[in-house]
């Protein structure tokens, strides 16, 4: 596949009109310097396109302009696509895992709970870089689709419950689109079920509102802790779909021989 400058980068709408609100959102924050990627079969009139950003990638288009080699830089990502990509994504890969998810969207306004004495809950800055690089690398999802600590900390996009200068938890604009900023947060584990990652989640959901943008949540059926922080922070069932966590390039699509 070919790599898409900034300035050949597809008009959104036609590519995604139908799937979670995530989605969209994905593929716009993918145009963020830094953020992600986009790819097609060609750079005129592409048949088929890939967005990545983080470990995440959306699928669209026509499977059969692409090959199975076309993907192998996409092992170890979760892939969004529809049923048509299977058996392409099936011949790239040596494991191709289904995962169903399910999207919400915030439709009850909630006030952020009461943080516990000594903890503050505010916006994070680019001064608080460090203190987000200190949370450990288990945590570090949380600011990938920003290229890293200092891009989430100066996006003005995060919100965190802080203990002095150390970050307790954080949640952020994971994907952020014109119409819906997909929600995600982090507590670290030893000051979990104190509220904080839904106080950091309610306070973010009133500063995208008050964009004039909808939040969105998206996680794993399995998932009982994020689907009862998301209903208590006032999100709403909207949308089911499988994403697919793709193994590594196939022995045949890599060229290796026994």
């Amino acid at each position: 596949m070919i790599e898409l400058s900034p300035d050949q980068v597809p008009v959104l709408s036609p590519w995604f009109t139908a799937g979670p609100p995530v989605a969209t959102a994905l593929a716009e924050h993918a145009q963020v310097p830094g953020a992600g990627r986009w790819w097609a079969d060609r750079p005129v009139d592409p048949r088929a396109i890939a967005v990545s950003c983080a470990d995440h990638l959306l699928l669209r288009g026509e499977p059969t302009a692409l090959a199975p080699i076309a993907l192998t830089a996409f092992a170890a990502h979760y892939v969004q696509a529809p049923a048509r990509f299977l058996p392409l994504l099936s011949s790239a890969f040596d494991l191709l895992v289904p995962w169903e998810r399910m999207a919400y969207v915030y439709r009850v306004p909630m006030s952020p709970p009461r943080p516990p004495h000594g903890v503050t809950v505010r916006r994070l800055t680019s001064a608080d870089a460090p203190a987000m690089a200190a949370m450990g690398p288990d945590t570090a999802w949380i600011h990938a689709s920003w290229g890293g600590p200092a891009g989430l900390a100066a996006s003005g996009h995060g919100w965190a419950a802080f203990q002095k200068d150390r970050v307790l938890a954080v949640a952020c604009t994971y994907f952020r689109g014109t119409t819906y900023e997909d929600v995600a947060c982090v507590t670290v584990p030893e000051h979990r079920r104190q509220r904080l990652a839904l106080a950091c989640v309610t306070a973010l959901c009133q500063d995208i509102a008050a964009r004039g943008h909808t939040p969105s949540w998206t996680c794993s059926r399995d998932n009982r802790a994020s689907r009862l922080v998301a209903w208590t922070a006032g999100f709403r069932l909207e949308h089911e779909y499988v994403h697919y966590f793709t193994g590594q390039p196939a022995r045949h699509v890599a060229g290796i021989t026994a």
